[in-house]
């Protein structure tokens, strides 16, 4: 039995629980009354943020965005702040109202919001982990093809079961065992994305500073390297390494995780700093974030070149 099974059997009972809570929202909805939610899901979230962009854009204040959609201000700001849901027919006609020029995002917007919320894996975390883990799984999941770039540490999706141990002992305060083992148990889950009949496509750029930190002791690190070889041969992964004698690069320090939305404007960037993890959506910074990445990828060596570096730098653990 995996380690993320196990975790899970502990949480079913909280699961069925929050199953009977959706069913009386539902069930309110049916009714006319749109019930306030207990939980907003990263996808939610999103889906609010940018009919208040799309509004914000067009010029029109609350009052008049409910004036429009015959309905009252307070829905509209429900709407924005991701309290309450949005029909797939309102998103569409929020959208006319506020002449979104684009239909591919008033698409994906309608998609968003069609797309009923169902129980995932993460969601057996939810009120044990921080609520960035939860949306950062979500982010993953429903990503189109996601990048990453790793100075010091090696991309979270790929790390061993005693590799995520390990960096998450170090953590200062230290936390309590049950805590380590629920965040190693939450890592491993992600890989989920590259199980199914179609798998993410992943492209990891890698500083080999951090491919030489012997995270956990060297005979661990030797195995972590290997496993990145071996991950690295799959047809939907791409590892790339950045050699030392490539210079300065730049946001040095920082760990990106860059997800395709169905549309540019719904893609998403992740940072995970120090203080928790930060989310990116607005369009300056993605496109900054892209240029970035892809400056990256051009200083980092090719495909088979980087496999030789991971296996050489294996080879001196």
């Amino acid at each position: 039995m995996s380690l993320a099974t196990r975790m899970s059997e502990k949480f079913e009972g909280s699961l069925d629980r929050q199953g009977r809570h959706d069913k009386t929202d539902r069930a309110q909805t049916k009714r006319g009354t749109m019930a306030l939610r207990k939980a907003v899901t990263a996808r939610q979230r999103r889906l609010a943020t940018e009919m208040r962009r799309l509004r914000e854009q067009a010029g029109i204040s609350i009052q008049q965005a409910a004036e429009l959609l015959g309905a009252d201000r307070t829905m509209i700001s429900n709407i924005e702040a991701a309290r309450t849901g949005i029909s797939e027919d309102r998103v569409r006609q929020l959208t006319c109202n506020y002449k979104c020029p684009d239909q591919h995002l008033t698409n994906a917007l309608a998609d968003l919001a069609a797309n009923r919320r169902e129980h995932r894996w993460w969601d057996e975390y939810r009120g044990r982990l921080p609520d960035g883990f939860l949306d950062l799984s979500e982010v993953e999941f429903h990503a189109k093809r996601i990048r990453t770039a790793q100075t010091v540490h090696l991309p979270g999706l790929f790390q061993t079961e005693d590799h995520a141990r390990a960096i998450f002992e170090l953590t200062v305060p230290k936390m309590p065992r049950l805590q380590v083992e629920l965040r190693v148990a939450h890592r491993l889950g992600r890989r989920t994305i590259f199980e199914r009949e179609e798998p993410t496509p992943y492209v990891g750029i890698i500083h080999e500073a951090a491919l030489r930190i012997p995270v956990g002791g060297r005979e661990l690190a030797r195995a972590q390297l290997e496993y990145l070889v071996k991950e690295s041969e799959r047809d939907y992964v791409t590892l790339l390494v950045i050699p030392f004698d490539a210079g300065g690069i730049p946001m040095a320090g920082q760990s990106i995780l860059y997800a395709d939305g169905p549309v540019p404007q719904l893609d998403t960037v992740h940072l995970d700093t120090a203080h928790g993890p930060a989310f990116i959506d607005s369009p300056t910074p993605l496109a900054n974030y892209r240029a970035v990445l892809d400056t990256l990828e051009k200083m980092a060596l090719p495909p088979d070149e980087s496999r030789d570096v991971m296996r050489s730098i294996a080879r001196e653990m």
